[in-house]
């Protein structure tokens, strides 16, 4: 975690810019950075709606959180409508939404040029692309409308620094981020159309790159491995968790690296 980005708060301490009772919808909330920022967002007081592929991945999820604090449902966001009805209900049944932490991940690869093949492009393509298309286009009108609106897609070194084997993963996290950042281009054009009123300011969306993720048990099953350079999803969440308590300006259309 850089130090220019890294407030000290501790993983019980509410963000300041965090709304008690904040809504923050977590993609990919199944997954063991999903895991980590439910637990982290719902403990500083926020409403946590999650979805996933799996059920059993989201109930894993849920329970992390406070009692009443997170809910999940499974939507497959690879489809727009649905997506879409899923966002629109969200926001109908809790009248807010003031985050969208997207972390639909997945890898396909190999060592040589040549291992790169269509299948797998095609597979990558729906899992981080397609679905930031249709999450982003779902609720960025509702992120608009939040006093903090913030955005945060978790991209990859690879995107800047595509190796050989990895021109597919590269090449979708590299556009995932360019379509983050015309987010960021719409939500600063919004801010200057009209200032945000009272103690507001804007929403922002940003983009933490990170070398690889590492959990709990990843560490277990490879006990001898050093994950040099590796974020753990609990320094992931906390980072996260603080978009809210800085400024818009300071994130909006940033690419904050947590590489250590």
């Amino acid at each position: 975690m850089s130090p220019e980005t890294s407030p000290e708060t501790s993983p019980e301490t509410s963000p300041r810019r965090l709304p008690q009772g904040a809504v923050i919808v977590v993609a990919g909330a199944g997954g063991p950075a999903g895991q980590a920022v439910t637990a982290r967002l719902s403990r500083a007081g926020a409403t946590v709606v999650g979805a996933d592929a799996d059920q059993d991945r989201l109930d894993a999820a849920i329970a992390l959180a406070p009692a009443g604090r997170a809910e999940g449902r499974v939507v497959d966001l690879t489809d727009a409508a649905a997506t879409r009805a899923w966002a629109e209900d969200v926001e109908r049944r809790h009248g807010r939404v003031d985050g969208l932490v997207h972390l639909v991940g997945g890898w396909r690869g190999g060592k040589e040029f040549g291992d790169n093949t269509a299948e797998d492009w095609a597979f990558l393509h729906n899992l981080l692309i397609r679905t930031l298309q249709n999450t982003t286009l779902a609720f960025h009108d509702a992120l608009a409308r939040a006093p903090h609106g913030r955005f945060a897609l978790v991209s990859a070194t690879a995107a800047a620094q595509p190796t050989a084997g990895n021109a597919g993963y590269a090449a979708a996290k590299s556009a995932a981020e360019a379509w983050t950042l015309a987010m960021a281009d719409s939500f600063r054009k919004i801010r200057g159309e009209a200032a945000p009123a009272g103690g507001a300011d804007g929403p922002a969306a940003a983009i933490l790159v990170v070398k690889a993720l590492v959990w709990p048990a990843l560490r277990a099953e490879r006990p001898d491995a050093k994950f040099s350079g590796f974020t753990d999803v609990a320094d992931l969440a906390e980072e996260i968790a603080t978009l809210w308590d800085r400024p818009t300006d300071d994130v909006n259309g940033q690419r904050l690296c947590l590489t250590q």
